[in-house]
């Protein structure tokens, strides 16, 4: 007879009700299972390989020891939950990962109720599992609040300001902290180095758990002398540990993959009767996976790919992609330029400060996922003299509001903005698009607003950012690859608040701001073919806008559209604010402003988001006509 295959256990379990069933020796091979599954899915949509492949294990046990969803599990970022994804009842759709109208990136309380909170930025776990474990407490409810927090978003202050006031909640916050020694760059700051001297003081840890277990049982005095003694021992030994010293109770470091290892020591913290518990937990990025081990950034975020030779299915790039045209611009300038320095907040690749990196390590500056000190130390070079640039996607550079007005704006800094992923960025959504920049930053004085409309635009504005001593000024570029026009061999220095018409005309007037330009030009043609002559300028500037433009093309031409690739209050709101104090429409001209709909977009491809939003040449083409019917309709009315 031939045997029946065993089923696969990974298809016994929809749920973690389900994996709770299982006897602790099948979770070993669940995970195997859950890591092939992973591996498969990713390799079909792309996206976060690595982080996921490195928690495997870990999601495991905690949903099999933990009682989710009653207990609230929040994962820092989100980027690493895909393998909990699959455990919590959406295996069946895991891939349509970053497709549209599919399951996203990242977790969202909308997408199931195991996603406990919607994360996509660092380091906000441990403040959320707080609120989570403190709400039960005082409603008298089950329930802890459970945070895994990778190394590299513990170099974010958010994360010690929460645990700071974490003592109320006593054993209802447990948090993880995965300690791969890596985030997407290698890890910075004092914090790596600390955490490695964690792992070597294990020994002595692990006598002190011992005597704390037997001071328990003695006489309540002698059990409170012999805390003292420990504390003290224990402060000559390490000088105290960081997180005991916040509160917590120390557990590690663990084996992360090691899952006989994980249940119980999540099992005794689950029911331990002690205060807060930070769990140590060491493992490996791009785990069981031999293509992510061996890259360098173990395969953070990837393409399509052959599962069995990991080999990505990368499109043929036309044209370099903005990052690197900025990264090697500023490399270039700095040859000359002494003064010339450049920030980022733990996205030196993404941002192309790797490329001035090389030229130039001694002003570079990888400051790990900390905005808010990016910012500020940039304030600190720039009152010194120095030309700082501060490169940080948009998205990212909202954490660092406050500095932006308070220690840049207000002083009038020379701090240089490269503001990278502006726009809608795709496969991300809406946690990742670059949507509210222009509308941050042109409503503060002293600010200089500028968004390139192709990667020549990109090579000039920085040359115009790195010449501009005056105060803070910005620049937009979003994520991807350029248009294909050739990059200038000497960069122009462009006059502030002056735009360019590109395309002249006499009916209808475009003015567009960054890479719609493209669109705006193919409306034009379209315009053309039916009869409506079209002037297209690129702004260049949201702030300080060309006014003398803005006036002369509002003067000569019926309507004026304005395109932008950002949020209400930007550029269109600008332009009506100027039209509206000058009187401009007075005589009958239409203005119609084309923006990003009032709506935190979903995932899906670039070109499917902004067609949704209406900013493509169809969009523009339909914003014209309407305007002209409501005008000619009008005029009928008022003759009739």
């Amino acid at each position: 007879m031939t045997a029946t295959p065993a089923t696969p256990l990974l298809d016994t379990v929809d749920t973690p009700e389900d994996l709770r069933k299982l006897a602790p020796g099948q979770l070993r091979a669940l995970a195997d299972e859950l890591r092939a599954e992973m591996i498969s899915a990713v390799g079909t949509t792309g996206g976060h390989l690595g982080s996921g492949l490195g928690v495997v294990e870990l999601t495991v046990a905690i949903h099999y020891v933990f009682n989710t969803p009653q207990d609230r599990l929040v994962w820092d970022v989100g980027h690493q939950a895909y393998p909990h994804k699959i455990l919590t009842g959406r295996r069946d759709r895991i891939r349509t990962l970053r497709q549209g109208g599919g399951l996203s990136g990242f977790t969202k309380r909308s997408e199931s109720d195991y996603d406990a909170f919607g994360t996509a930025h660092s380091s906000t776990s441990i403040s959320a599992a707080l609120g989570f474990a403190l709400a039960n407490q005082m409603r008298g409810l089950p329930g802890k609040g459970i945070a895994v927090i990778g190394d590299g978003a513990m170099s974010a202050g958010m994360a010690y300001e929460a645990m700071n006031n974490a003592k109320p909640a006593g054993n209802r916050l447990v948090v993880i902290l995965n300690d791969n020694d890596m985030s997407i760059a290698p890890p910075v700051g004092g914090l790596s180095a600390y955490l490695a001297r964690l792992v070597s003081s294990r020994p002595f840890l692990g006598l002190r758990d011992i005597a704390r277990r037997l001071s328990r049982r003695l006489p309540e005095p002698l059990h409170r002398a012999a805390k003292k003694t420990d504390e003290f021992a224990r402060g000559m030994a390490m000088g105290g540990t960081l997180f005991e010293e916040l509160g917590f109770y120390y557990v590690g470091p663990i084996d992360g993959h090691n899952i006989d290892q994980l249940v119980p020591i999540l099992e005794n913290v689950r029911d331990a009767a002690e205060g807060p518990c930070l769990i140590h937990v060491v493992t490996q990025k791009g785990k069981g996976y031999a293509p992510a081990e061996a890259a360098a950034d173990k395969y953070h975020g990837v393409q399509k790919f052959d599962v069995i030779t990991g080999q990505q299915v990368k499109p043929v790039a036309t044209a370099p992609a903005y990052q690197n045209v900025f990264g090697e611009t500023l490399a270039w300038l700095a040859n000359d330029d002494p003064r010339i320095c450049a920030i980022t907040a733990a996205m030196p690749s993404g941002t192309g400060v790797d490329k001035f990196a090389t030229a130039h390590p001694d002003r570079s500056f990888d400051v790990g996922i900390a905005e808010q000190h990016a910012v500020t130390f940039a304030a600190g070079l720039a009152a010194e003299g120095m030309r700082p640039f501060c490169a940080i996607y948009s998205t990212f550079l909202q954490r660092a509001y406050d500095q932006v007005v308070h220690d840049v704006a207000i002083q009038n800094l020379p701090v240089r903005f490269a503001i990278d992923r502006a726009g809608l960025v795709g496969a991300d959504g809406a946690t990742h698009a670059g949507s509210f920049d222009v509308t941050y930053l042109a409503s503060l004085p002293n600010m200089v607003v500028m968004a390139a409309a192709d990667e020549a635009e990109l090579v000039h504005m920085t040359y115009t950012a790195a010449l501009h001593d005056s105060g803070p000024i910005a620049f937009r570029y979003p994520r991807g690859n350029g248009t294909g026009v050739p990059l200038p061999e000497v960069p122009q220095q462009l006059e502030i608040g002056k735009g360019r018409v590109v395309r002249h005309g006499t009916k209808v007037a475009i003015l567009s701001l960054g890479t719609r330009l493209a669109e705006a030009l193919k409306a034009a043609d379209q315009l053309e073919a039916k009869g409506l002559s079209t002037t297209v300028a690129d702004l260049r500037f949201a702030k300080p806008l060309d006014t003398d433009l803005i006036r002369h093309l509002m003067a000569t031409h019926e309507v004026v559209v304005t395109v932008e690739e950002g949020s209400i209050g930007g550029l269109g709101a600008h332009v009506l604010t100027m039209a509206s104090d000058e009187g401009l429409t007075d005589a009958g001209l239409k203005i119609r402003t084309l923006r990003l709909p009032d709506v935190f977009q979903d995932h899906d491809s670039p070109d499917k988001q902004y067609d949704a939003a209406g900013l493509n040449a169809a969009g523009i083409v339909d914003s014209v006509l309407k305007a002209l019917r409501h005008n000619s309709a009008g005029v009928e009315e008022a003759r009739a």
